[in-house]
């Protein structure tokens, strides 16, 4: 297909009169997943994916590292470099799609779909490294300050490389799921049986998490040595930038507006003296996975809920692989399409397992750059190849990770009230997918009270689940069971799934009228046209 630049430069218009009057419901030319596209602007379009990313990748381990387990900025920079080596690997793996010699199974969609840190690995840890400073097993100093625990992380990633084979024998047994099933499709026999609830419960609890996570945007906002407003309102400038990208800036400002949004918050704290380069400048200008690195080990404790969190995982990437395939112009269901899910949850698993060998955080598909698909109209595999070399290449640049550690907490803080949020309302999407009969209302009211329950009462099971006996089994049990129970998302997903294989099928005048309104905002329908 013929492709030529100024067809493009619509991307780089701002939405202002009258420079947008041309482009007044203009279409750019749509590219498929093994169209070629012009080398100059696939670099253009492979960074457009990589800068809308930025965010996402950075929150995870900048969150773990500070709020968690309290590293230095040598430590904090590290893993903030490590996330990005490790989601350029999985990126690359998702794109390019393994075919596994002699299996019908691949890794990887084969589809411009990204692959980046999880945010259900926070909760988890910092309930763990809670439990951890309360019984004496990660150091405080005399004045009770915690001190930074880098035996933790190491449990939690030994942790990790036990359990996420759960997710790499799910996405062998949904292939056999798909196989199996001549006649209906995938969505069909494996979504609407146990796993349906494991989907929508897990993206439902994304509320959730993301309100857990406002205890860390709080402490983001702390102010250190200047009055509270200067730091709110460096945190409002952020989120205020990014509103007036989205209002204003042309179609490739849209996507990348929280990485616009962080540039404008960095550059007025810079001028208002609240930027410290000493770190950046301190930091190495390349850097590489295991230049830190974090005693191993497996902390039973941790078991269970890594377990739950990996099956979430697992399913909770379907939407986004279907949302992929609708854009991109592919089937979003039959036999292709159950290998795309398949091989999109096992990249997922093995992005993760490298991950972890690597110090870094577990890894899940996200449908993040969707947008950029939508806006430039290109779906072609070249430009997430292009990404994931970006992203290789901001995760070596050691200054890069660097930047990001030396920022004002504020600065991150008005970034993660935009991307939390974003993330319940991805939630949201999703529910509105569910068919709302009065069973399902049920499950979703219970699991739901129980896991806001926790958000707001986060000492609620501290008197309930306790143990002071010798018997180290027992106790280590016990403080497995309190992380389920304290983690919001994992002890709602749990009584999701419970109460859908118990409850029994009954039938109601709301049930009918339910699936009126569900056949309305099911499962978009894809065109050949």
């Amino acid at each position: 297909m013929a492709c030529k630049l100024q067809d493009y430069l619509y991307l780089i218009t701002p939405n202002i009169w009258p420079l947008n009057r041309k482009y007044k419901g203009y279409k750019a030319p749509f590219y498929g997943l093994n169209d070629e596209v012009p080398i100059l602007l696939t670099i253009i379009l492979g960074l457009q994916h990589a800068l809308c990313m930025v965010g996402s990748i950075v929150s995870p381990p900048l969150a773990i590292a500070g709020g968690a387990f309290y590293f230095d900025s040598a430590t904090t920079q590290y893993l903030v470099s490590a996330a990005f080596i490790t989601t350029g690997l999985a990126t690359a793996m998702q794109v390019t799609r393994v075919h596994i010699s002699k299996t019908p199974f691949y890794i990887g969609t084969g589809l411009l779909s990204v692959v980046g840190p999880t945010f259900d690995i926070l909760p988890i840890a910092f309930t763990y490294t809670d439990m951890r400073y309360n019984n004496g097993t990660c150091p405080t100093a005399a004045d009770g300050t915690k001190l930074p625990c880098p035996e933790a992380w190491g449990a939690i990633l030994g942790s990790i490389l036990c359990t996420v084979w759960v997710q790499i024998a799910m996405s062998l047994s949904h292939q056999s799921c798909s196989i199996k099933s001549s006649q209906r499709s995938l969505w069909e026999v494996c979504y609407y049986s146990s796993a349906y609830a494991w989907w929508e419960m897990e993206w439902t609890i994304g509320a959730a998490v993301a309100t857990a996570t406002t205890v860390l945007v709080s402490m983001l906002y702390a102010p250190i040595h200047q009055p509270l407003g200067h730091y709110h309102g460096l945190g409002f400038t952020v989120f205020l930038v990014i509103v007036l990208v989205e209002l204003f800036g042309s179609p490739l400002m849209k996507s990348a507006s929280v990485i616009i949004g962080l540039f404008v918050g960095c550059l007025m704290s810079g001028l208002g003296g609240y930027w410290s380069m000493t770190n950046v400048n301190a930091a190495p200008a390349a850097t590489f996975l295991w230049v830190h690195t974090f005693p191993l080990s497996v902390d039973g404790a941790l078991i269970l809920p890594l377990l739950i969190m990996f099956i979430c995982e697992a399913v909770s990437c379907m939407p986004d692989i279907l949302a992929t395939s609708e854009i991109s112009g592919v089937e979003i269901q039959g036999t292709e399409f159950n290998s795309r899910v398949q091989g999109g949850i096992l990249c997922d698993g093995v992005g993760s397992l490298v991950s972890a060998l690597g110090t870094g955080p577990p890894m899940v598909s996200q449908a993040g750059n969707n947008g950029v698909i939508v806006i430039t109209g290109c779906a072609s595999r070249r430009a997430g190849w292009c990404a994931s070399a970006f992203l290789l290449l901001m995760g070596i640049f050691g200054k890069f990770g660097a930047i990001f550690g030396a920022m004002p907490p504020s600065v991150l803080g008005g970034m993660q009230v935009f991307l939390y949020s974003s993330i319940a309302v991805a939630g949201l999407r999703v529910l509105g997918m569910v068919r709302y009969t009065r069973r399902n209302r049920f499950i979703l009211t219970v699991a739901l009270g129980i896991g806001f329950l926790d958000v707001t009462r986060s000492d609620w099971w501290d008197s309930i689940l306790t143990y002071s006996g010798s018997n180290v089994a027992l106790s280590g049990f016990e403080q497995g069971l309190n992380l389920i129970v304290q983690t919001p998302f994992i002890i709602a997903a749990v009584l999701g799934v419970v109460l859908n294989l118990i409850l029994p099928e009954d039938a109601s005048q709301m049930d009918s009228m339910a699936g009126v309104e569900h056949s309305r905002l099911s499962l978009p329908h894809h065109s050949h046209d």
